[in-house]
């Protein structure tokens, strides 16, 4: 689905990560949480391990990748927007952040990257 649009392509990048986790067992408790200033794009489950996962769609050929995108202050946010989903829905066990890289081709393809434990 090749556009310009900034939040389209981050759109379509969520759909392709549900699509993928979905394929790959994992059973989905939240997509685009948010709670004040806190955001998550994916909270899921999988063999009893919660998996925040950050979804980072750029179009191919971009300057950064999206593994190049999680900086120091992207991490902290993670981490207290995580805690703040924990508490609130009172989940408890061992909990992996992941990334999900999407590249997004002129032809409409994509390029789907499980990175996990990005933290």
């Amino acid at each position: 689905m090749p556009c310009n649009n900034k939040a389209l392509i981050g759109r379509h990048g969520e759909d392709v990560a549900v699509g993928w986790l979905r394929n790959n067992g994992y059973l989905l408790h939240d997509r685009n949480w948010r709670c004040g200033r806190y955001e998550l794009d994916i909270v899921a489950e999988k063999l009893g391990t919660i998996h925040i996962v950050e979804v980072k769609t750029r179009r191919a050929g971009s300057m950064l990748s999206p593994e190049q995108t999680i900086t120091p202050t992207k991490e902290a946010a993670l981490r207290r927007a995580a805690a703040a989903y924990l508490a609130q829905h009172r989940l408890m066990g061992e909990v992996e952040f992941d990334l999900i890289a999407v590249d997004d081709f002129p032809d409409g393809s994509c390029d789907v990257r499980f990175i996990p434990n990005i933290l």
